[in-house]
């Protein structure tokens, strides 16, 4: 099993979401078979009584699970079907912890967060990631791991240690991460500026976890300087800093990330490229088709809920 793991950084809301759904479709689109997790580090067990206002619209799967929405955008974009476990809260860890020590199975021992709470996330993580979620009996090649909330939330911090273990417990051809960032213009100077992403790729490290690629968010495309900075002070290769600028809907994000070979990037780092493993180039002419056709799209449609 390959993991590739997306975190954030700067500020939140930069997208991940849609970024974790769309490198799920690139390597789905290579011919392999891809799952997603999403992890949310509050204390509630669900997103069922959470405010919609607040969090956003929950979103119910087949088990009947109250989720975070982005699992919607994750069985939409894959064409999966996901369960309640594949949605790790604090809440959820927390509460099988307490239930085995109840149970005895620690066995007299002081719980703790490490090494307790972090191996529950870890072992969750191994689970749920077998479980077939095509169709098929078969389970998935990669699972695409998303933390939710930025580097440096302190409720965080339980899951970013367990997440660097387990990129050592997995052993590092097996393990990818994507770290999404904001590259802000000022618009007084109108430039570029790569010192947020530097502070957050600094922390993310310091925390004992590094970056294999930068997705950077940005409003207009990123110029070949702000990547050459960015490559010398964060220590990833230029071919490994994609872009990822605003653009007229979410349909070109996958055709975005194509167009600049982070499949290519994410495959070498789970030594699958030069094996010959991949059967094929992801093509994405349905998703091409997709992003023009909504982009011609122009009178709004009334719709009546009965």
């Amino acid at each position: 099993m390959k993991y590739v793991l997306v975190t954030g950084g700067v500020v939140s809301g930069l997208g991940k979401g849609v970024t974790a759904s769309s490198i799920g479709v690139l390597l789905k689109a290579c011919g392999l078979r891809v799952t997603s997790i999403k992890i949310d580090p509050y204390l509630n067990t669900d997103a069922g009584t959470m405010s919609p206002f607040e969090h956003g619209e929950v979103f119910v799967l087949d088990d009947g699970g109250e989720v975070d929405l982005d699992l919607g955008n994750y069985e939409r974009f894959l064409d999966i079907k996901l369960t309640r476990d594949n949605n790790i809260t604090t809440g959820k860890i927390y509460q099988a912890v307490i239930n085995k020590e109840r149970k005895g199975d620690y066995l007299g021992k002081t719980v703790q967060v490490v090494p307790h709470i972090t191996d529950e996330i870890q072992d969750w993580i191994e689970r749920v990631a077998m479980n077939p979620v095509d169709g098929t009996d078969k389970p998935a090649d990669v699972c695409v791991i998303e933390l939710g909330g930025t580097i440096g939330d302190i409720e965080s911090m339980p899951f970013i240690e367990a997440l660097g273990q387990f990129s050592y417990r997995v052993g590092a051809g097996n393990f990818c991460l994507v770290h999404v960032s904001l590259v802000p213009v000022l618009t007084v100077v109108g430039e570029q500026k790569t010192k947020p992403t530097q502070h957050s790729v600094r922390g993310l490290r310091g925390l004992g976890l590094m970056p294999d690629i930068l997705a950077c968010r940005s409003t207009q495309p990123l110029e070949e300087n702000v990547k050459l900075k960015l490559s010398q002070f964060c220590q990833v290769p230029v071919s490994n800093i994609v872009n990822l600028h605003d653009v007229t809907n979410i349909w070109h994000i996958p055709l975005l990330l194509r167009d600049q070979r982070a499949h290519e990037a994410i495959l070498k780092v789970l030594g699958l490229w030069c094996v010959g493993k991949v059967p094929q180039e992801p093509k994405l002419s349905e998703w091409t088709e997709r992003a023009s056709r909504f982009d011609k799209l122009k009178s709004p449609v009334g719709v009546l809920i009965l």
